[in-house]
């Protein structure tokens, strides 16, 4: 014979609507601290820096976390490009395959830093692999939640892209002086 488990008492209406409120409100103090330490972190970023606070939380909305274990592939090569990652904690090996089946990294980037910018302009395939080299936690924005924004928001959007053009017009300048260096070594 098995012994009857008591009865839970009836829990009333203003109770449970207590208990909706307290939950609510924990998860709503949890949600605000970590869009607020986000917004935090995101203002350090370049393509952020000249944002106001209240843009700030519009692309903090947009932002997205994910963790790569260590030698996940965040993206590889070839694939088409469709969000930028910032490096939150970790580091990610930026390469290109070698036809020993080998690969040559290009870059280490850390926390503060960024991968696939490009992404933010269309989606043509990565030019290389980003890959995590320890355990790696990165901010993802994605071009098709950028491009939503632009809709709403077109002053964000602008900031964001005039950041990224001056990003890509210096990484461009230090890629010819390297070019110009390299060819004179070898004349």
């Amino acid at each position: 014979m098995t012994a009857a488990k008591p009865e839970a008492a009836p829990v009333s209406q203003e109770k449970r609507a207590a208990l909706r409120i307290l939950w609510g409100q924990l998860r709503g103090q949890n949600r605000n601290e970590w869009e607020h330490n986000k917004v935090k972190f995101l203002k350090r970023i370049p393509f952020f820096e000249n944002l106001s606070r209240r843009q700030m939380q519009e692309v903090a909305k947009i932002v997205y976390e994910r963790e790569y274990e260590e030698n996940e592939f965040i993206f590889e090569i070839g694939q088409p490009g469709a969000a930028l990652f910032i490096v939150q904690q970790g580091e990610v090996s930026v390469e290109i395959p070698n036809p020993d089946d080998e690969s040559t990294q290009l870059a280490v980037v850390s926390k503060l830093s960024f991968v696939g910018e490009l992404a933010l302009l269309d989606e043509s395939p990565r030019s290389a692999s980003a890959r995590a080299l320890t355990k790696t936690k990165v901010l993802a924005l994605f071009r098709k939640d950028l491009d939503r924004l632009s809709e709403t928001n077109p002053d964000i959007t602008s900031s964001i892209y005039r950041a990224l053009a001056t990003i890509i017009g210096n990484r461009l300048k230090a890629t010819n002086e390297l070019i110009e260096r390299r060819l004179k070594i070898a004349a």
